[in-house]
């Protein structure tokens, strides 16, 4: 969770994806659900065109989502059009069905779910920047009606920022934005070294060995693409060590309690963003490589040591860019947000 993740994320973020588009990063986890679910069973050839059509995208994402699956060892190229779930089965050229995505199940995605999608970027960088200036209220309907879409798509909006933390709903169902400030970003980044190596350590014998090699891979790609690499390659990152890798602790109490410090995860990004300070990034990649080869040597006490300066370096970086922005930013003036 890098501050150089941050740094790395923030400036090197891109935009959200159009509205009516879904982002690669959202169609490649549902396609590898369902491939780990089999679902997707082994030799089923996958087409851009018909998978575009699927999930309500254009070509483009599902391209890139494709590319980061062949990366991870979950389809592979074969001998014709399209990609092969798996390697070295006898392609199977299957009609993809809601069913085979596990579209219609009741964990996966659906249509409602992407309606919200192509908003969340942009909304969740005005929320993260207007916290900085202190608490305020968000009004659902006057959010609906600044976005153009209905209040369902306002309201999962809404929700998903609160469980990414950085919106709380009151008894009156009033939703408030949590403040950010110095003082919540020292407390989560001390609850994230206090749990976070227990979390990973105590995960450390859980992680299969072929997600430590994706995430290797991932890392070291970003390594050699660096500093051209989208932004949600970045998030991606982040997500495998602070959030997949920590999700095989076997103590659930301390993974759910981790949540509570998400919002750090995506702070950073947007605030050295706004900065535009002109400096690119630190590349973190190698920090958390670091990492993950004491989780491959499953040596609790390297991990811990790596871990909490990772963290720590974390915080003090995160810091020093929350006092500049605070002094040379205004508040911006959100017509969704009142005081």
């Amino acid at each position: 969770m890098a501050d150089r993740s941050r740094n790395l994320i923030a400036s090197a973020t891109e935009p959200a994806a159009p509205a009516g588009s879904t982002t690669y990063a959202t169609i490649a986890a549902q396609i590898r659900k369902s491939i780990e679910a089999s679902a997707l069973s082994e030799g089923t050839v996958l087409l851009e065109g018909p998978l575009a059509a699927m999930f309500g995208s254009s070509r483009s994402p599902v391209k890139r989502a494709l590319a980061s699956l062949e990366e991870e060892g979950l389809v592979s190229r074969f001998d014709g059009r399209g990609l092969l779930v798996g390697k070295g089965e006898a392609p199977r050229r299957l009609k993809i069905t809601p069913k085979m995505l596990m579209l219609d199940d009741e964990d996966g995605l659906n249509a409602k779910i992407f309606a919200w999608q192509p908003f969340y970027y942009e909304f969740e960088r005005e929320i993260i920047l207007r916290s900085v200036f202190g608490r305020a209220r968000v009004n659902e309907l006057a959010l609906a009606r600044h976005l153009d879409v209905g209040r369902t798509v306002a309201h999962d909006l809404l929700t998903h920022a609160r469980e990414v933390g950085i919106l709380q709903k009151d008894d009156g169902s009033r939703w408030w934005i949590v403040p950010l400030d110095e003082v919540r970003f020292e407390n989560l980044y001390q609850l994230r070294i206090l749990l976070e190596p227990v979390a990973l350590t105590g995960a450390m014998e859980h992680i299969p060995p072929a997600k430590l090699d994706a995430v290797e891979v991932r890392l070291h790609r970003v390594q050699r693409e660096f500093p051209a690499v989208p932004g949600a390659d970045f998030d991606r990152l982040e997500a495998d060590l602070h959030i997949d890798c920590i999700s095989y602790s076997p103590n659930p109490e301390i993974v759910e309690a981790l949540k509570r410090s998400r919002c750090i995860l995506v702070a950073g990004k947007h605030i050295q963003l706004a900065l535009e300070n002109g400096n690119g990034v630190d590349p973190f990649m190698e920090e958390h490589l670091e990492i993950v080869q004491a989780l491959r040597d499953k040596d609790g006490e390297a991990l811990r040591s790596r871990l909490i300066r990772h963290l720590a370096l974390s915080a003090e970086k995160a810091a020093l860019r929350l006092q500049s922005f605070r002094s040379s930013q205004v508040m911006a003036d959100l017509p969704y947000v009142f005081d």
